[in-house]
């Protein structure tokens, strides 16, 4: 029979309740998320008060070694919560204490709290988290790279307010898709900074009267230094904001590609054909094609953008203080949206090289729309010594006349054209049938729009070369950050080991 919880002696910590709804949940995520962070920091902080003189060397060495006896004995995977400690960390303080003593075991936490531990433990998880996904985004802007590269000169129609609006390239398209990713994974690596600061030293709020070496215990643990104000370390919590504020960005940002390559694959645009790996076919109509996968990415995003955006809602109207607002649980929670956000990347950046352009549908969706009126306006401007709005007016009326024949531009327009041109201008025109198939064309569309940051080839080859040199910088930039990282694992564990073997 189960024991009413309001039968429970209310002076006896904890209350059954108030442990499964929040102790337990809060235990299993830190054995789950933060025992290496835990680790490092205990192993950290040790040596740094063993160096300074905080603590004597065969006292630290003392607590190395059970520190190091711990690790082995204990399997936080089979940990079982029970109340009988408040968190993880009173844990393996029980740990201390049963292989030390109450007095040297409590030796361990001189100078720090877990104000400072929890900050420093959400920093250390969410490095490698964000360091995955700023690699998963790089390599979805090399596939995007690459694709850009293969299909620069591949003409598409490009659309405004849904319809279709001029004619551009499929490599032009992707540029300005890499433009912003490559922006987003500046965000990723701006957040990263902060995270890159220790909050080790702060304690529970304005330090310690000990000696402390923050700028040791930072090295130690990988960080590039201390985080300065003490106040900020425990509750200016802008890493969390910044990281998932970059995060819901990149998604916000793919989900806008994601609809575009939905609606270009629609059956009445089909400029771009999915092939068969990436299809999945209906259960019942035997004609279907379904591209799918699209899907699954479009709602993955909005998970993972939605995902990040909780996470910073949560800090809003929070006091500037340290709160539980901003730990075990809402970064929890936010460790999802990597893991969601890391599916999109992966499979948008093995989708992108298998999409092919649909030539024919391209060509037929140019026709229709007579998207390449504007370069006949400015060749007007250029040849005719016309003004814009004069030019404009003229090639309205030829759209005007094609559209409704649903003729060709280029074979069917020069007769509109001629009779326009008389009406506004009041003479001939200088332009001949084969000028004026040449100024309508898309290839001439495209190619005379060779102006920086244009689909022009010239134009287009240099952007793509710029993107390739600011994607291999950044991953430059991540290669070093990788290397700290694992010089200073080294550098802790040879000072952890050294201490252990005293005496």
């Amino acid at each position: 029979m189960t024991q009413d919880p309001r039968s429970h002696d209310r002076t006896t910590f904890p209350d059954p309740v108030y442990k499964e709804t929040v102790l337990r949940p809060l235990f299993d995520g830190a054995r789950m998320h933060h025992v290496e962070g835990f680790r490092a920091i205990d192993r950290a902080h040790l040596v740094m008060l063993a160096e300074t003189g905080i603590l004597p060397r065969d006292v630290a060495g003392r607590i190395a070694r059970a520190l190091a006896d711990i690790d082995l004995a204990l399997d936080p995977a089979a940990m079982v919560y029970t109340g009988a400690v408040e968190d993880y960390f009173f844990a393996i303080e029980a740990e201390l204490k049963a292989r030390l003593g109450p007095d040297e075991a409590g030796r361990l936490h001189t100078g720090r709290s877990r104000n400072d531990i929890d900050h420093t433990l959400f920093k250390l998880a969410l490095k490698p988290r964000v360091d995955a996904l700023a690699g998963k985004l790089r390599g979805l802007i090399e596939a995007a790279l690459t694709l850009a590269q293969r299909e620069r000169g591949t003409l598409i129609v490009a659309y405004t307010h849904g319809q279709p609006a001029q004619p551009s390239t499929l490599g032009h398209y992707l540029g300005a898709a890499i433009e912003v990713m490559l922006r987003d994974h500046g965000r990723l690596l701006q957040a990263r900074e902060l995270l890159d600061l220790s909050p080790m030293g702060a304690a529970a709020i304005t330090t310690s009267g000990f000696p402390l070496d923050r700028h040791r215990v930072a090295h130690l643990l990988g960080f590039a230094a201390p985080l300065e104000n003490s106040y900020g370390c425990i509750a200016a919590v802008d890493y969390v904001t910044a990281t998932f504020s970059a995060i819901e960005l990149v998604f916000l940002h793919l989900g806008r590609v994601i609809q575009d390559l939905q609606f270009w694959t629609a059956f009445e645009v089909g400029q771009i054909y999915v092939p068969n790996a990436f299809v999945q076919i209906s259960s019942i109509m035997p004609q279907k094609r379904n591209p799918v996968p699209i899907e699954h990415l479009r709602h993955l995003a909005s998970q993972a953008m939605g995902r990040a955006r909780t996470i910073r809602d949560v800090i809003h109207n929070t006091p500037f203080t340290d709160m539980n607002d901003a730990e075990g649980e809402t970064h929890e929670a936010g460790y999802q949206c990597f893991e969601t956000g890391g599916r999109v990347l992966d499979l948008l950046a093995a989708l992108l090289p298998a999409l092919q352009v649909d030539d024919r549908r391209v060509a037929e969706n140019i026709r229709r729309s007579c998207i390449t009126i504007t370069e006949l306006a400015d060749t007007l401007v250029r040849g005719e010594g016309l003004s814009f709005r004069q030019a404009h007016e003229i090639a309205a009326d030829v759209a005007r006349a094609v559209v409704a024949a649903d003729g060709d531009l280029p074979r069917d327009g020069y007769a509109p054209f001629a009779a326009a041109f008389r009406e506004h201008v009041g003479r001939e025109p200088g332009l001949d049938p084969a000028g004026f198939a040449k100024a309508v064309s898309p290839e001439h569309f495209v190619a005379v729009r060779s102006r920086f940051g244009g689909p022009g080839p010239a134009a287009l080859d240099a952007a793509l070369s710029g993107y390739r040199a600011k994607l291999a910088e950044a991953a430059a930039e991540a290669h070093r950050f990788a290397l700290h990282e694992s010089k200073a694992r080294d550098e802790l564990q040879a000072a952890f080991t050294a201490l252990a073997e005293e005496g």
